[in-house]
């Protein structure tokens, strides 16, 4: 198991996240934020401070967006695991699921 950012993180990619994960596993792809699963360990500490309520545990995810759990882990089959996101920066790609979204203006 493992957390799952959600389409609310589309477009908006607050990063505060990213600045909690203590093992660097939530990546910056084009449009959304993306948790390598074989990389995180389930510590929770990105899901109290998502502003816009995007990361839920895996088992926890909201039906309605129950192909996030696929996007998360589909968006490293290219990739796999490269042992930390900040070495990498911005992934300029997104998973078919999160660029196929109508652009949502940060409010």
């Amino acid at each position: 198991m493992t957390y799952v950012i959600a389409q609310p993180c589309a477009d908006i990619k607050d990063k505060a996240c990213i600045e909690e994960c203590p093992v660097d596993c939530i990546y910056e792809g084009r449009r959304a934020l993306y948790i390598q699963p074989d990389e995180c360990v389930d510590c929770g500490a990105c899901e109290p401070v998502c502003p816009v309520e995007a990361i839920f545990y895996e088992d926890d995810t909201p039906e309605e967006w129950a192909g996030y759990r696929e996007a998360n882990s589909g968006f490293f089959e290219e990739l796999g695991s490269p042992g930390g996101a900040s070495k990498l920066g911005l992934i300029d790609r997104d998973h078919p699921l999160v660029a196929a979204l109508p652009v949502q203006i940060p409010a």
